[in-house]
């Protein structure tokens, strides 16, 4: 009798862990050229020559690796119709983190292109050895709590969405550098129309790694696009989202730091306490020093 239930619950076990392995898709690989959807996110990856990989682990996220191009770009994010622009779409903003480890020319960046006029647009949250585009700023904007510069350049004869052609470029490059937090799409795109850049139809809102001439890796572990709404308010130290800040978010930042679970989203800009662009062993200095009284602000 015995014998007869442990066979029975061997093969439910064995059943079990079938169908659950069914139910897990593994990451994709790619090595060329090539464009798809996976879990709502649109993905590209475009190069001109060189070696490139890109893994997709689903829901926006990515990882790749480049080396010996000329020019590549890695992105995941949404595609558009080009039938809207950005204000019938509603608001948009990303959350996103990423270990970034260029070596030479790369950019971090919020990455798009709109039609009717063709624009080619980025906000550059971080870069390698150059600071893009190496042009005279139009002024500054501050958005999301940092200051951008705002910059405008031509590309005659490349590349576009609509084959070979000329077309502005539009840019948003912070002053410091930043691989996590959220960004606030909409209020960069009202401030280039601010200043006499004009936005037209969306073809893309997207997250991008682009390599130049150069060699490097990233780990996108957070990306998610937020549409139609407004993005959820930015309390920094409230980990959990249950309106204050206390014991419980201490220890959701601790047990980030050493593995045990992993913060993304809100949660993770939120942990970002000291602004620097990084949730490490400062920012839980930081909250600590709260939570005892030494501080009243982060």
């Amino acid at each position: 009798m015995k014998k007869k239930i442990m066979r029975a619950l061997t093969l439910g076990l064995s059943i079990v862990c079938c169908t659950f392995a069914l139910n897990v898709q593994a990451a994709t690989t790619i090595t060329e050229n090539k464009t798809g959807t996976i879990d709502g996110y649109d993905y590209e990856l475009w190069k001109d020559n060189g070696t490139t990989s890109m893994t997709l682990n689903g829901g926006g996220k990515f990882s790749c690796s480049w080396s010996n191009i000329n020019n590549a770009l890695f992105r995941t994010g949404k595609k558009y119709n080009e039938t809207q622009t950005h204000q019938q779409l509603g608001t948009i903003s990303l959350d996103y983190a990423c270990n970034y480890q260029p070596s030479g020319n790369s950019y971090l960046s919020v990455y798009g292109w709109t039609s009717s006029p063709l624009v080619e647009y980025y906000i550059i949250e971080s870069w390698g050895n150059w600071r893009p585009p190496g042009a005279q700023s139009k002024g500054t904007i501050t958005v999301d709590g940092a200051t951008y510069d705002v910059y405008e350049t031509t590309r005659v004869n490349q590349p576009s969405i609509k084959g070979t052609a000329t077309f502005q470029q539009y840019w948003s490059v912070r002053t410091s550098k930043r691989t996590i937090g959220t960004i606030s799409v909409s209020e960069h795109f009202k401030a280039w129309e601010k200043m006499g850049m004009t936005m037209g139809k969306m073809y893309e809102v997207s997250l991008v790694v682009e390599g130049y001439q150069s060699s490097g890796r990233a780990d996108v572990t957070t990306m998610s696009i937020n549409v139609g709404s407004q993005p959820p308010p930015v309390t920094k130290g409230d980990l959990n989202a249950d309106g204050s800040i206390n014991a419980l978010d201490i220890a959701a930042l601790k047990s980030h730091l050493i593995g045990a679970t992993k913060l993304s989203g809100t949660a993770l800009s939120n942990a970002d306490v000291n602004g620097d662009g990084q949730v490490d062993a400062l920012d839980f200095a930081t909250m600590k020093k709260f939570l005892l009284g030494m501080i009243s602000k982060f």
